[in-house]
């Protein structure tokens, strides 16, 4: 996958997310972590999934619930490979110089 700034920002927000809590990361809480809209957000999951850096499934819908099931998505060992190579190259290429710290 071509390194943009919004998949450094993806990846940035989703390795700090996917150590917290259980590990399930939702599109909604991505985006606003990240700062990605989710017209460009959606697509890069997609393609993570595609190459086998996520899993995903849908949540269980409860009886009363309002909104829609979300749709979790976790690392594999493989996603948390690259996207820490991703994470990597924020901190050593200058054309990321102003995202260093973004997840500090």
């Amino acid at each position: 996958m071509k390194v943009t700034h919004s998949l450094a920002l993806v990846a940035l927000a989703m390795l700090q997310m996917g150590h917290e809590g259980d590990g399930y990361i939702w599109g909604y809480q991505l985006s606003k972590r990240s700062g990605v809209r989710s017209g460009v957000l959606y697509p890069q999951l997609d393609r993570m999934l595609d190459e086998g850096w996520l899993v995903d499934h849908w949540e269980e819908r409860q009886e009363g619930q309002k909104r829609p099931p979300r749709r979790y998505y976790t690392l594999t060992d493989a996603g948390r490979m690259e996207l820490g190579a991703v994470a990597h190259r924020v901190q050593t290429e200058q054309r990321f110089s102003t995202l260093r710290g973004a997840f500090a």
